[in-house]
């Protein structure tokens, strides 16, 4: 550790802020104490903990610390004295945000699309592993050769399925009738968002199979919602925090149906990546939490808001008889341009297959074929 390392004690002790070669990190003091690496509070040959944590001041503060050479001294409000090495402090704080290892990010400048030929992916295994493997790695695939019938995609949803059930049947009618009771079947455009936030579990696949399309509008739009999440950490670390803690609620309902879930619109996983995102303007319903909190949700809701509508980050494309979007419903937020209707119909269907066994569909195909140098992918462009 170099010795520019520095030092300083907030809010009254209560945080204590360490910084050194262009890193900083934050630490509470209560969980300095607990943590202290001395011989009175963890055992020297077990590692375990001697002092009890639960029964710590919630109120402890470090009254002093410097650092010397490599390590950080301590002394705290209950008497007790410590110190830290640097590198352990560095090591143990969570790293920033990120995603899983093997996922490929994009915005607007993606020049050609995942895609794979449904023929091939219903009758060969490494096409299929190739479709899903590029489905994993870019949360979407467009297919294409998919017959233009009301259950085309089922076969290849068979292969991996099983379809997911919902209110709204096993594959669903995409289009405007005239008493819509959902936004989806009108005319007008829509936003980014996921799919059914309110429901528990979340669906996780989205398949969208277009029997025909406008002739103006109508184009789908996609958005990286992890590319997102991680330009909002750049841009704004605390409406990103804000974000990741505050759980906001998703509702569903109409004459049949009550569907109620909660989340936060960007969640994490254990090890701090990246998990999920969530944004349904139609169906959110935050809860009238304090004021200051909610003044601090608003605003980072806003932001992340103009970064899932920047064309920056947008792709847009229009399916067209016999294609097919496959999306990954826990990273893409997916849309729609208005569109107008010439005497024909814009019919789309839409049938959801959970996480569990497209993950293990492709860790399965994965195992079997990867040695396999022959398994290639195929491009589709807009």
């Amino acid at each position: 550790m170099p010795p520019s390392a520095d030092v300083v004690i907030k809010d009254d002790g209560r945080r204590l802020t360490l910084g050194a070669a262009g890193r900083e990190r934050d630490f509470a003091a209560l969980w300095l104490r607990e943590r202290a690496p001395d011989a009175a509070t963890l055992d020297p040959q077990t590692g375990q903990r001697l002092i009890e944590a639960a029964l710590l001041p919630l109120d402890i503060a470090v009254t002093a610390a410097h650092i010397d050479a490599a390590a950080l001294e301590l002394h705290f409000s209950d008497g007790h004295h410590t110190r830290f090495s640097l590198d352990t402090l560095f090591a143990d704080a969570p790293p920033p945000a990120s995603v899983a290892d093997g996922l490929a990010l994009w915005d607007a400048t993606l020049e050609s699309l995942p895609g794979a030929d449904f023929a091939a992916a219903l009758d060969d295994d490494a096409a299929l592993l190739a479709m899903l493997e590029d489905l994993e790695r870019h949360g979407f695939v467009k297919v294409a050769g998919v017959p233009v019938s009301e259950d085309g995609m089922q076969p290849l949803i068979d292969r991996i399925g099983p379809l997911r059930r919902t209110n709204w049947g096993g594959i669903a009618d995409v289009k405007s009738v005239a008493e819509a009771y959902d936004l989806t079947m009108t005319q007008r455009g829509l936003e980014p968002h996921t799919d059914n936030p309110y429901r528990d579990p979340i669906p996780g696949y989205i398949w969208l199979h277009c029997l025909s399309n406008a002739a103006d509008g109508g184009d789908s739009t996609l958005v990286d919602g992890f590319m997102a999440a991680l330009r909002l950490r750049e841009e704004a670390p605390e409406h990103f925090a804000c974000l990741t803690e505050l759980p906001s609620t998703f509702r569903y309902t109409d004459a049949t149906t009550d569907l109620e879930s909660e989340g936060p619109l960007i969640e994490l996983d254990g090890d701090g990546r990246l998990a999920r995102v969530r944004y349904s303007n139609r169906t959110e319903r935050i809860p009238a939490h304090d004021p200051e909190l909610l003044t601090r949700y608003y605003a980072a809701r806003q932001h992340f808001y103009r970064l899932i509508t920047d064309p920056a980050l947008t792709v847009h494309l229009k399916l067209a008889p016999g294609e097919m979007l496959i999306m990954d419903n826990y990273r893409l937020l997916h849309g729609r341009t208005p569109f107008q209707l010439e005497g024909g119909v814009r019919h789309l269907r839409q049938g959801y297959v959970d996480r569990d066994s497209t993950a293990s569909r492709r860790r399965v195909l994965r195992a079997r074929h990867a040695p396999d140098a022959s398994v290639t992918r195929q491009g589709a462009t807009s």
